[in-house]
Order: structure tokens, then sequence, then C-alpha cells
């Protein structure tokens, strides 16, 4: 039987997981994403935005592999599946805000335009022939023009402090999001279609993942 280890700490990525019908073991990466891209750009410049998620979803699950829970340390069935996701808006990628100050400022600069949040995926094959490879998940996102008070309502929640681009999809910043082109899951956090994608490349289905009565 095959395992999946999400390399994240997100409840929406691991709730889009059960949804459907996925359930995956957890660990989380101490990797330190600034470093990461600041190394990363020292050594080969500015980076798009799709390959800055996909570099740190790819740390995220080798952070996770050298660092794999005690019980895990011998097994021969795990997949590792590491996410990161960041928003472009104007030639910017914005991660999670660092305060309630910066989330209020990105959201009056967001109301009423459009921006793509880019979902890395890197998935790492542990079994008998190890494997990785990844791929970004690419959504245009159209938010409303919410005037001064929803975006304080907002922000007062807590909720956007704590996912990159200071939104989310499937809770109260739903009703923010007027509509989107590309992948509804993507925007959530890990897109299943391509999950499905790459998981076909190292020769495993959905449904061999699927929880067994």
């Amino acid at each position: 039987m095959t395992r999946l280890l999400l390399a994240s700490a997100s409840p929406a990525r691991r709730a889009t997981l059960l949804a459907a019908g996925i359930e995956p073991l957890v660990a989380v990466s101490g990797v330190d994403e600034d470093a990461v891209l600041a190394a990363a750009h020292d050594r080969f410049g500015a980076l798009d935005p799709a390959d800055a998620v996909l570099l740190l979803a790819q740390a995220k699950v080798e952070d996770v592999a050298r660092n794999l829970p005690e019980e895990l340390d011998d097994a021969d069935d795990l997949l590792l599946l590491g996410c990161d996701s960041m928003l472009e808006l104007d030639g910017q990628i914005f991660g999670k805000p660092l305060d309630a100050a910066d989330a209020t400022a990105r959201w009056r600069t967001m109301r009423g335009r459009s921006g793509v949040l880019h979902t890395g995926h890197w998935l790492m094959d542990e079994r008998d022939v190890p494997a990785m490879l990844g791929a970004t998940s690419s959504t245009t996102v159209r938010f409303a023009d919410l005037s001064d008070e929803e975006v304080d309502a907002y922000v007062a929640t807590g909720e956007p402090l704590a996912v990159a681009g200071a939104f989310t999809i499937d809770g109260l910043g739903g009703p923010f999001v007027e509509r989107i082109e590309g992948d509804h899951h993507g925007v959530v956090g890990l897109s299943l279609p391509l999950l499905r994608e790459l998981l076909g490349e190292v020769g495993v289905s959905i449904p061999d993942l699927w929880r067994k009565a």
C-alpha cells in the first residue's frame, strides 16, 4: 500500500485531500522560506513567481524527508508532497502578510482587481525507485471591490494573516472573490488535477490512495 505524506501544516490542504478520499500523513517542515528565496536570488537572479513557489515546495519536501518522524524512518511506501502558494500582482509576489497593517494595505491594493495565485507542487517518491518531480498550478483570481469597512472587518478576523495572498476562497474570504480562471483547488492550496498528473508519472492513481473501509 502506498501512503501520501503531506509536508505542510495547512489545514486547507489536508481538508482538500480528505474531501477527495485521501487521508494523508502530515509532517511540517522547518524551512526558512525567506532564506531559501534569498539564496536562490543570489545564485540565479530574480525568480519567476511560478518558479519561486515550486522551489519552496521542493525545499519543504526535502526538509521533511531529512527529518522524518521516527516511526517512518524505515518506511518504504511513502510519497511526500509539498506545496507552496503565492499571489502575483503587478509583477510582485506576496506570501502571508507580515501583520494586520500589511494585510489591510494589500487588500486596498487588490480590491476590484485580478491577480494570479501560483501554487507549486513537489512530489518525492521514496519507494523502490526514488524519483522527484514538480509542477505549478496558476489561477487568475478576480477580487471584489471591497469597501474600507469590509477590508477592516475581514482583516480583524485574523484569517488573512495566515494565508498566502491574504485571502481564502474556501473560508471567510469566499464572498470577496468574484470569479476565477483556472483550478479552484489550486487557489485553496493544492490542485487535485495536478496531483493526479504527478502521481501518474510515478505509476500511482488517485484511487490507489483512497481510504480503505
